[in-house]
């Protein structure tokens, strides 16, 4: 197992320097589900729910929150993000909707934080949107799918 790098020779909790790496092209992609009722997902479909369309604001949500991940987990560098994507792809089988994120940035650290924080804001904004009908809805499986650059090179989920 890797040594933390967010903790000091004392064991006390720091943010890395990275002020010695170079700056490389960095990039990552999460992913996160939204169960919901049948109803209720046909309802975010059609565009029925009151407060407004589920996709745009939760979109909106999701690149606002990559953009201030920083401000939200303490060890986490400003960053300089070049892109947000998000994408919503909705399941009737499942009754589920996915929410994938990718971010990019030039820098000299990564963009995980960033991505699985998109897409945990945006699950959280689809939520709030649809509570009034349906408040058994279920936020799961927040996960890094994918990073690129750096030192640590190039992680996959298998």
């Amino acid at each position: 197992m890797k040594k933390l790098t967010h903790l000091d020779e004392k064991g006390r909790a720091r943010m890395v320097d990275v002020s010695e790496k170079p700056a490389t092209l960095r990039e990552a992609t999460a992913r996160a589900f939204v169960y919901m009722k049948k109803e209720t997902l046909k309802l975010v479909q059609e565009g029925g729910i009151q407060k407004g369309d589920v996709f745009t604001v939760a979109k909106v949500a999701g690149i606002m929150a990559a953009k201030n991940t920083s401000g939200l987990i303490p060890m986490c560098h400003p960053l300089n993000i070049t892109s947000v994507d998000i994408e919503f792809k909705p399941d009737k089988k499942k009754s589920r909707i996915q929410i994938e994120s990718k971010v990019t940035t030039v820098g000299q650290t990564g963009v995980e934080m960033e991505a699985l924080t998109a897409v945990s804001i945006a699950a959280l904004t689809i939520y709030d949107m649809c509570k009034s009908v349906d408040r058994e809805m279920t936020i799961s499986e927040v996960i890094l799918v994918e990073k690129k650059g750096g030192r640590s090179g190039h992680f996959k989920r298998g």
